[in-house]
């Protein structure tokens, strides 16, 4: 039970970073357009 909740756990974790990378990339005319701006890509991922 432990190991299934800890796989899930590093398993979102990893889906949170693909995000922040990705969004990392975009350019700041593309984070305004979805309404996020540079310094909010730790939350909003």
């Amino acid at each position: 039970m432990f190991v299934a909740f800890l796989l899930s756990r590093i398993s979102a974790y990893r889906r949170y970073r693909a995000s922040v990378r990705e969004l990392s990339r975009f350019s700041d005319r593309e984070l305004v357009d979805l309404g996020i701006s540079r310094y909010e890509i730790d939350t909003a991922g």
